[in-house]
Order: C-alpha cells, then structure tokens, then sequence
C-alpha cells in the first residue's frame, strides 16, 4: 500500500497536466490501475518531453485536452511571426480542447498580437487568440480574449474549474489585433482591426492564482480538421508597478522597427535601461538614442547579433542628456539638450559632431531658462525649440552663428515638438491651447497658426516623412493631462495626411515619454524606428 501512495503522489505530481486531464485519477488505486498509468506515463511524458520545447518567446506549447489532431507551433525569426496549427472540439463549455504555447506568469501584465487565420477555414467558430489558465488541464478555470472564424469576437471565461464558460462579446467584427491585459484579478480584453482605436470588455474579480499560463491558442472547432492561424507582432509585456514614481524608477525597454506597408514590427535590440528616442542617421546605417543621460550608436547591419553592444558617442560634459536630439539636414552634425549642472540642471542645446566630441558647442544661453531642442531649419543655420521664456512655454527659432532668439508662439498653455517641414515654409508643433493637445502648423515666421487634429487624444511630437506628404505622431488616451507626455502608458502611433484628414493606427504601444520624441524615419520613408517598455526578467519584482 506504501508503494501505491508514492505512486500516487508521484503521478499527481510528475504526469503533464494534458495527460492528467484525459488520465483522471481514481480514488482508489489498484495494482492493476498503477501499471496502466505507469506505462501510460511512460509512452506520453517522453512525446510530451519531445514536444515541450522553448519557440520564440514561449517557453513551452503543447495540446490541450483530447485533440485527435496534434497541434504544433513554430516561429518565424527574421520576421519573429509564429505559425500554429490545431485540432481541437471547442475552447468553451467544461473543458477545451486545442493548442496551447505559454509562459507561466505571476503579477501584472499585458499581451497583445495581431491575428491572422490561414485559409478558408471548416468551421466559422473556429477560435483564437489569449488564453490565460489556473493550470494546463482541459477543465481549468481560464479567461481567454480571442477573435472567432466568423468574426465573433468575445472575452470568455470559465470562473473554476471544470464549470460552465461565459462570455462577453464586443460589438465588432473581423478584428485582428487581441490585447488582453491582467490588473489583479481583473483582466481587459482590447480589440480592434488594425488601424482602428480599440474597443474593451472586463471581467472583474477571476480568480486565477497569481501564478498563470499565459500564452497563444487556436482550436479547430471541429476534431476531425487542422486549422492553423499565424500571429505576429506578439509582444509580452510586464508594466512598471503602479506606484513607480516617473524619472526615478524606470524600466525595461525595446528598440523596434515597423514596417509601414504591411505594420509589421521588429524588436531589434532589448535592454533592462530607459533607452529612449532613436533617430534614423540619414545613410540608413545606424539609429542614433539616448540611456542614461548619454547618446549612443546602434548599427542596423548588427541587428541580429546576439552579443551586440551598442557604441557610446563621445558627448564630453555632456552626460545629462535627454531625448530632445536631432540630426542636421546635411546629416553631418548632432544637436542634444543637456541639462547643465552649472545652470541648475536647466535643459541647454549644444551640438557636436555626429561622430562625436570631446567640447560640444553651446547654443542656448544660461540662465534664462529650459531649452528643449525639436528641429534643424533645412538651411542648417537655425533650430526650433520649446523654450521656458516669461514664464511660459513657447516654440522659439534661434539662429546658431547669432545666438538671437525669435519668439514664434505666444500662448499661456504648453506649445511643444516643433518641426520644419523641408522646404522650410511651416513649422508643425502640437499645442493644449485648445484644451487637449493637438497638432498645429504655422508658417515660418509664426503666423497663420491652424490646428490639425480635434480628436479627444492627446497628441504629441509630429514627425513629416521624407517625401512630405505625411505625418507620423504619438496619441495618449483621453484620461492623460494634456499637459503631460508621461512614462509607461498605452499610446497609439498614428498616422495622417500632412494638411490633416483622419489618422489611422500604425502601432498599438506600451510606452509614451521617450517612445518616438524625435524624428526616426528611415530615408527611404518605408520604415519608423521607436521604442516600446516592458519590464525584463533581471527587473521583475
């Protein structure tokens, strides 16, 4: 009986829980039932051993429940895309059935994908997206946000184990990019067609456990077929706590590239510091940011070199720099703001050299307030800035041989992220004088100032294309002050016809301050480099 009761023990402990929920453990056990399960747990945990493997950012997938079809996942890393097929009667009702690639979590987090079926499909309620689970077994309690073979889409979720599942559906259709995010017990489910804002649904109150399954999953719907759906633009995300207090506690971050034709992205390099602001170099080779108050080169050609460290540019005393830098037009020079220890840490413009100096050349005076750099006229002979003059923020010009300051804004409210277009005639800025922040443009000289977007976002630092015929800027959510460009915060990139219309999403991103303050198109205007936050595993509470 001794024997029996280890075996016991050894069973509920070492059998993989897919194999558990199709091999129920009786109450009563007998010789006979022991070498059943014995040699059951030796034919399937060594294909379930074969099959559990590490495939991009999952570190394992697997069937769920008693597919007849096995399901299967791979990954795709120069486009770092994964394809997965299922079997699989249904994800709904007392169990489910499908396949399953996970991470197991614990505390907060987001995850979010752009979703694609492959194929015409067998069965209109074939289903996927996240999955979030107490355990791996069939009949485990679970909330899941995916998009349907019809369209459906609906947040589902199975309360405990082995109860009924309920739903609740959002009234759109054909989505393709799935968010669904984990507050406590509360998880949010984001949804929308790419280029579209979101839409949400909640359910409060799941209890889950701390520790979950997180991951991807697909099910056929119908046992008798495979179905298989690709997902791209996957992105794993742990936030900044909720207390963290801004420019002290910082977390992780990532240097992505989109694609503007198809929006896909890619992480190109991965950090545990606030990297913030990449500029594309104007010869397409290099992405130039800021880390910790210094300004460092990424070489695009090492993108896929696991060990690359990226290069310190030389900025002298300038080591307290922020993310207002930019590049000339001649693409020969480097403009930063410093904030001067000698002038009471206000942030002053120097430039130096896009190789670097050892003496950058001061621009801005001291002691007359902040100078937060924007723009190099396409003359090179000037800059734009926000500068705290008279006690306000205003946009200035300043030219660089003078020094002469000419004030180009005048309001009592936040005018900000000015840029000159290339021919030199308007300057667009983003401006809360009327109550939210919006773009602007005016002429050169400051005058005919016209608003360009009236939307209820929060619209910051519009970037113009190479060919000049759009912008690209960042939108915070309606229930950010408009004063304020924040770390850590759901943002959209969006993108417009350069004399306004109506923008579209180009990315959906957990970030904000420092995700795209500068301007990072790529030369050849079919790529935009940025930066998204997550916490990395070295940071995790």
């Amino acid at each position: 009986m001794q024997l029996f009761i280890y075996a016991r023990h050894f069973i509920q402990t070492a059998l993989p829980a897919p194999i558990k929920s199709i091999l129920p453990l009786p109450k009563q056990l007998n010789a006979k039932y022991f070498v059943f399960m014995w040699l059951c747990f030796a034919s399937l945990a060594v294909s379930s051993n074969a099959i559990a493997q590490v495939v991009g950012q999952f570190s394992d997938n697997a069937d769920i429940g008693p597919v007849k079809n096995r399901g299967s996942l791979s990954y795709d890393a120069k486009n770092q895309s994964y394809t997965m097929t299922a079997s699989g009667a249904n994800i709904w009702g007392q169990h489910d059935e499908m396949h399953f690639a996970w991470n197991r979590m614990n505390g907060d987090f987001i995850v979010r994908a752009r979703i694609q079926f492959q194929g015409e499909g067998v069965d209109p309620h074939r289903k996927a997206g996240w999955t979030v689970r107490s355990s791996l077994a069939s009949q485990a309690a679970h909330v899941n946000a995916t998009v349907h073979g019809d369209g459906l889409t609906a947040l589902q979720f199975r309360a405990k184990t082995g109860g009924d599942t309920s739903e609740y559906r959002l009234n759109l259709t054909n989505t393709n990019v799935i968010q669904l995010e984990r507050r406590g017990d509360v998880f949010i489910m984001s949804a929308a067609k790419h280029g579209e804002p979101f839409q949400t649904t909640q359910v409060s109150h799941l209890k889950l456990g701390d520790e979950v399954y997180v991951g991807l999953a697909l099910s056929a719907h119908n046992p008798e077929v495979i179905e298989t759906a690709s997902f791209d633009n996957v992105r794993i995300i742990r936030p900044a706590a909720p207390d963290f207090q801004p420019y002290r506690d910082y977390i992780g971050s990532n240097i992505e590239v989109l694609n503007l034709a198809s929006k896909q992205r890619r992480i190109l390099y991965r950090s545990p510091d606030s990297l913030q602001a990449p500029n594309w170099t104007h010869d397409g080779k290099s992405l130039i940011y800021n880390a910790n108050g210094l300004m460092y080169n990424f070489d695009l050609a090492n993108a896929d070199k696991a060990n690359y460290t990226p290069t310190q540019i030389n900025t002298g005393f300038a080591n307290q720099n922020n993310n207002d830098h930019v590049l000339s037009w001649d693409g020969k020079s480097l403009a930063i703001s410093h904030h001067n220890i000698d002038d009471e840490r206000r942030s002053t413009i120097y430039t130096l050299p896009i190789t670097g100096s050892d003496k950058p050349k001061q621009i801005t005076k001291t002691g007359i307030g902040h100078s937060f750099l924007h723009g190099y006229s396409p003359d090179d002979k000037g800059m734009v800035f926000t500068a705290n003059r008279k006690d306000q923020y205003d946009i200035y010009h300043i030219d660089i041989a003078s020094g002469v300051e000419t004030q180009l804004t005048n309001t009592a409210t936040l005018d900000d992220g000015s840029e000159y277009s290339a021919d030199g005639k308007f300057i667009y800025f983003n401006s809360n004088r009327t109550g939210t922040m919006q773009l602007w443009r005016m002429n050169a000289d400051g005058s005919n100032q016209t608003q360009l977007t009236f939307d209820s976002y929060n619209d910051w630092f519009p970037h113009l294309s190479p060919d000049g015929k759009s912008l690209v800027f960042l939108s915070y959510m309606s229930d950010i002050d408009s004063g304020d460009h924040p770390f850590y915060r759901h943002v959209y990139l969006r993108q417009m016809p350069i004399d306004g219309g109506e923008p579209s999403i180009i990315a959906y991103i957990y970030g904000g301050q420092g995700t795209i303050n500068v301007p990072s198109w790529s030369p050849d205007g079919k790529s935009l480099a940025f930066i998204s936050n997550t916490q990395l595993p070295s940071q995790s509470p």
